[in-house]
């Protein structure tokens, strides 16, 4: 579906449900086209945001890979992107040496593998441009030692940092790199990661919508980060001053396996 149109073009990953949703239709709303991509079905996606306005085209494709990757890069077919929202990503509970190492592994090539090869593949084409936006989500999760999340919070540590220094190496052009850290968020992100009979899994979370709300407008002003809730911001605030073991011992109370009914 390569027609010619005269809105701009987005990519929005891990778009079929949760954050990735909301930001594909944010994105609509503001008069974007776009590519959708994920590891499972985006047709309730896509229609929302075609009733919105916008043409899009879908691809089904684990991000985890780079045969899926390379399909992303594919469909977009040179056209320029203007935005690109790298939210593909997902956890993984219980304790480290419980769980079974190709399932690490793919948390792994999600959160870091795939998610670099597409911004590299994507942000040369912007630099070369000489402009573009891109989103990446990370967590304030990439704040704490993660007991009984530690892969996935390892893996959002490493996007939260990288974030930082890809936008410093692009400070001299018209491309901008922003990451949102959005806390416990209303999504699939708990069952997925088998965390629902824990503190985190049971308590209170933030609308998906007013995450990626605040996350595209961070995009669109070109801000270097957004903690998304305040609550949230605080928690961000206190992380910097507060020793590890401490944090590391307060995350392992929320998210330890039972901890739901403490």
């Amino acid at each position: 579906m390569n027609t010619l149109s005269s809105r701009p073009l987005a990519i929005v990953t891990g778009a079929s449900t949760g954050i990735g949703r909301e930001l594909a239709l944010e994105a609509a709303r503001h008069g974007y086209d776009l590519i959708l991509a994920a590891d499972r079905s985006l047709d309730d996606t896509a229609a929302e945001a075609k009733a919105l306005g916008a043409k899009v085209e879908t691809l089904e494709a684990d991000l985890a890979t780079a045969q899926g990757v390379e399909a992303v890069e594919t469909l977009v077919a040179g056209r320029p992107v203007a935005a690109l929202l790298a939210n593909a990503g997902h956890g993984l509970g219980h304790a480290f040496l419980d769980q079974d190492f190709l399932a690490v592994r793919h948390v792994i090539d999600t959160n870091i593998t795939g998610t670099l090869d597409l911004i590299q593949r994507v942000g040369r084409s912007m630099r070369d441009r000489g402009t573009g936006k891109i989103l990446i989500t990370g967590s304030i999760a990439g704040l704490m030692p993660g007991s009984f999340q530690a892969v996935y919070n390892g893996t959002k540590a490493f996007i939260d940092s990288f974030a930082y220094a890809l936008r410093n190496e692009l400070k001299e052009t018209d491309v901008s790199v922003t990451v949102l850290m959005p806390g416990p968020t209303d999504t699939e992100f708990f069952r997925r990661a088998d965390l629902t009979d824990t503190k985190f899994g049971a308590g209170k979370k933030q609308p998906a919508d007013e995450v990626a709300k605040t996350g595209f407008e961070a995009m669109e002003s070109g801000e270097s980060s957004v903690v998304a809730g305040w609550k949230n911001k605080i928690q961000a605030v206190l992380s910097n001053v507060t020793p590890a073991e401490m944090l590391a011992e307060q995350h392992r109370k929320s998210a330890a396996p039972g901890t739901a009914d403490s």
